[in-house]
Order: C-alpha cells, then structure tokens, then sequence
C-alpha cells in the first residue's frame, strides 16, 4: 500500500516570483505546481496573488495547471513617473492557511517573508509544517529558527526555469510574472 501524504501549499506568489526574479531567472509555475506534488505531496496549491485587469489570461492558465488561485484585490501607486502595483497577500494566507487546517496533513509554506514567522512557529509547533520554501538566499532572519524545514528554490533553478528559448521565440501565450 502506498502511503500518500494530504499536504497543501500556501504561495505567496508575489514574494516568490519577485524573488526568484532577484536571483536572473524566471519560475515555470507549471513544472513548480508537478514539483510540490512530487516531492511534497502538495494535493491543493492555493497562489495568493494580486488581481491586475488584463492578466486574465494568466490565472486561467495558473489554474490549468492546478493552483487554487485567492486573488486579493491591488493598489495602484504612483510615484513621479513610476507606478507600483501592490496587492499584500499576507492576511489571506494566513487566513486560508487555518480555514483549512483540518483538511490537510501539513503545510508547505511558500515564502521568505517573516510576515509569517507566527504561523510558521505555530504550524512547527503543531507538527503541521512540512517545509518552508524560500525564493532565494536573502530570506527573513525571522524564519532562520526553522532552518530545518527550509529549502531554497534555487537548488531545484534547473528542473524549474521557464525555458529561455520558448519565451524567445513567444512560444508562452500565457504570459509571465
């Protein structure tokens, strides 16, 4: 008999492209979504995203591959001849983290923001932590007290690049982060 794990994946998907970005490579969400599933027997991956109009076309295809997508609606701010567009996740992982804690093993918790250094100790504490996954070596010092449920994205960079040559050649309709 094989024993299956019911694990979920919280993503803080603005934390980890930005992140992953930082380091000169871009993530390829799908081959990311088979990626928890093989290795952290990840049933349910919920993205906390920000909603931009005109990016339709990406969370349809993000949730082609799998991911429960939680919107969380933006800001958008203006600064001279800049604009950012913010939309902080934080409060609604965290939120559908306990919602539905019942409903899974453990957690996969996606980020390097310290934001969540209570769930993460919570979670530890509860033996309902599978594994923090950081997008990069620059994470918060906050979740250094978990060092051994951390794992760096950028040891897996080769089984999780987007392929440069289709981006070149705009073989990707689905855009990118």
């Amino acid at each position: 008999m094989i024993d299956r794990k019911n694990n979920y994946a919280f993503i803080d998907s603005q934390n980890l492209n930005l992140g992953v970005k930082s380091q000169g490579w871009l993530l390829d969400f799908q081959r990311f979504r088979i990626f928890l599933k093989d290795k952290y027997q990840v049933e349910k991956a919920f993205l906390f995203i920000g909603y931009v109009v005109g990016n339709e076309g990406l969370y349809a295809a993000l949730q082609k591959y799998g991911y429960i997508c939680i919107f969380k609606p933006t800001l958008e701010i203006r600064d001279k001849d800049m604009r950012t567009v913010k939309g902080n996740v934080d409060a609604d992982l965290v939120l559908h983290a306990m919602i539905e804690y019942s409903h899974y093993e453990k957690a996969v918790i996606v980020t390097g923001d310290g934001d969540f250094h209570c769930l993460v100790e919570y979670f530890a504490n509860q033996d309902k932590l599978a594994k923090i996954i950081v997008p990069n070596r620059h994470f918060s010092s906050l979740l250094r007290r978990f060092s051994h449920f951390i794992a760096n994205i950028q040891l897996f960079r080769n089984k999780l690049e987007k392929n440069k040559k289709r981006l070149q050649t705009g073989q990707n309709p689905n855009g990118t982060f």
